[in-house]
């Protein structure tokens, strides 16, 4: 608790007042302890299972246990449900620190109080047993998304306090990666609800058990493919970058920095993800460069030139087979083109460059310049930043300089390292000027090299400009 600053500590200590206060109420509603006992049981079971999260995250995720929260919220009222997600402090399997454990949990049963609230005002206790069941379920949408952003709100606030993340961002990522899985596992809730209001009773807990834990194990086996789907393209990115020392890193951070620019213009998460991947994927190609090429510390030939420039084409080549990947073929394909219509593989311009390589281009000219490279030392962010400035509207699209600067100023950026081995062969030859795709100070770019009748997969943003 010390560590946190002064500001944080109340806060924490607000809430779990805030909690104790709600829970306290049960004393005083009337509310059937058999209920109370048999829910807490079973949000005891499924409270230790970890959080499922589709997407490393950034997708939704899925408490194994918020379920059984709505069906408290439902059955037991705002003090009852406060109650049982406070208690949870006392069994939570990773054992953080105290402080932690006692916010979780209180944050949890402030969120439940104020979920419970609502239903009662919407008269939820009347609709549940009555024959008008579309209006009910809209009752328990409803408070769903209340439980969602309060618990977002909470949440956002203390990072807002103890780590200075802005409310707003912290709010939108809890959020985007948590309100769909609320209201969709949710209804597991309202099930249990609903069959415990009849005379199942209390044995709808057991009734709803097994098909819960065989929902959350399909998530499971889900996010799995997807974790290993993802293991998959970072094995391609390093079988990229051993071609290359002075490239670690590289696709990381270029994807990370695409990543910033789409959550700043307010892409949707499902395309961030997609983003995320191209820029992941945008140099695939270079695994059909020769080496000696992308290590040459001399000028390059215009054949030279035309192999390297072709890279993005070959990127696309290698991963077309991929459905899953859809728009990211368009941020792979069409990173190295110019808002003044200079750029290759296709020479488009403004608008009719894909805004997911819009994205990958700031990005990845960014990295390159605060990056060292066989022919010349890392250049200072400012510096880069001062650049991508000065080529707004010729090399990039405004309105992603813009976003990008201000994504660095509020998460800062990290340059790569310099390689030590490059660091040696530096000292070896020196410094020698050449051509860099990736680099717009560099010499001037091949220009277009396809007309706009190449073969791309089907279904891509490319192919609908292709064909106008």
């Amino acid at each position: 608790m010390s560590a946190l600053p002064w500001r944080a500590r109340v806060y924490v200590i607000a809430v779990c007042v805030a909690a104790v206060a709600a829970a306290s109420a049960v004393f005083f509603t009337g509310t059937d302890p058999v209920a109370l006992v048999v829910i807490g049981l079973l949000f005891a079971v499924l409270d230790p299972l970890s959080t499922v999260s589709l997407g490393r995250g950034r997708g939704v995720t899925l408490s194994a246990s918020f379920p059984v929260s709505l069906a408290a919220v439902i059955l037991l009222g705002p003090a009852g449900s406060a109650l049982i997600s406070l208690a949870s402090a006392a069994y939570q399997p990773a054992r953080p620190p105290m402080v932690k454990r006692l916010f979780n949990a209180a944050e949890l049963a402030v969120s439940a109080a104020c979920a419970g609230v609502v239903y009662t005002g919407l008269g939820g206790e009347d609709k549940l047993g009555s024959d008008d069941f579309p209006l009910v379920l809209l009752v328990v949408v409803a408070t769903a998304a209340v439980y969602s952003a309060v618990n977002a709100s909470l949440v956002a606030g203390v990072l807002t306090l103890a780590q200075g993340v802005p409310f707003g961002h912290g709010l939108r990522t809890t959020l985007s990666t948590g309100l769909v899985g609320y209201l969709l596992y949710g209804l597991f809730g309202l099930m249990m609800a609903v069959l415990w209001s009849t005379e199942v009773g209390a044995l709808a807990a057991a009734l709803v058990l097994l098909p819960l834990l065989v929902a959350r194990w399909a998530f499971g086996q889900y996010a799995a493919e997807r974790e290993a789907y993802e293991r998959t393209v970072r094995t391609l990115v390093a079988a990229v970058e051993t071609k290359d020392l002075y490239t670690r890193g590289h696709s990381e951070r270029v994807s990370t920095g695409a990543e910033l620019i789409a959550r700043r213009i307010g892409m949707s998460e499902d395309r961030v993800e997609l983003l995320r991947f191209a820029g992941l994927l945008h140099d695939m190609g270079k695994l059909g460069v020769p080496t000696r090429l992308l290590q040459k510390d001399g000028p390059l030939t215009p054949e030279e030139l035309q192999i390297i420039a072709l890279h993005p084409v070959r990127g696309v080549e290698m991963v077309r087979e991929i459905e899953f990947l859809r728009e990211a073929y368009d941020g792979i394909m069409h990173h190295h083109e110019r808002m003044d219509g200079l750029g290759y593989p296709m020479g488009l311009k403004g608008d009719q460059i894909p805004e997911f390589a819009r994205a990958i281009a700031v990005a990845d000219a960014f990295d390159a310049m605060t990056s060292t490279r066989s022919y010349r030392p890392a250049r200072d962010p400012a510096e880069a930043m001062a650049e991508l400035e000065r080529c707004r509207g010729t090399h990039f699209d405004p309105a992603m300089v813009a976003a990008f600067a201000a994504a660095v100023v509020e998460h800062g950026w990290t340059p790569a390292e310099v390689p030590v081995q490059a660091a040696l062969l530096d000292a070896e030859r020196g410094h020698i000027t050449r051509y860099d795709h990736d680099d717009p100070t560099a010499s001037q770019a091949p220009g277009p090299l396809l007309d706009e009748q190449v073969d791309e997969p089907r279904g891509t943003q490319a192919d609908e400009q292709a064909d106008r």
